[in-house]
Formats: structure tokens, sequence, C-alpha cells
């Protein structure tokens, strides 16, 4: 970092969001979405299904921090698969 950086401050580099893998799941898409949080990122995951011709979803949001993202990605389609298996069509 020059001098000049740090005396007068520099641009914040932009940073490339992190992507997950999409999950296809007893009919169900997963998408994993873990959101930045000050530990680490918060397990978070939009469940999706095609039901009468129309796309519903539902937006799974734990209070469990991971400080990985791809640990958290696993960990968000893993969550996601269980609350499918205990609720099903009810989840939408």
């Amino acid at each position: 970092m020059s001098l000049f950086s740090r005396l007068f401050g520099s641009k914040p580099s932009v940073e490339a969001k992190p992507t997950a893998k999409v999950v296809e799941y007893e009919g169900f898409r997963i998408t994993p979405q873990p959101m930045k949080e000050a530990q680490g990122f918060r397990l978070c995951a939009l469940i999706e299904k095609e039901v009468n011709g129309e796309r519903k979803s539902h937006q799974l949001i734990r209070a469990d921090t991971i400080a990985d993202f791809e640990t958290c990605a696993d960990a968000s389609i893993a969550k996601a698969k269980q609350m499918i298996d205990q609720q099903g069509e009810r989840l939408l």
C-alpha cells in the first residue's frame, strides 16, 4: 500500500461474492445463500418448488453462524433437506 493511500484512504476493493451450488431434492430446488455476518456466514437457503405451474418459495434463515462459506453452504443444504423431510409440501 502506498504512502498516499494510507494517508488519504483508497477506494475499497470490490469483493466477488462467493456462489454456491443449487441442489434438487425430492422435487424441491435448494439454493444455499449464506449471509455474511461479522462472525462468518449465517446459515440461509432458498427452498423452491413449482406447484400447479406457480413457483412457491420459502426462505430458510437460522441463527447458526459458520466461519467458512463452503461449509455454511453445505450446512444450509443439509438443514433445508431436513426441513423438506419433516414438513414436505407444508413448507411452502
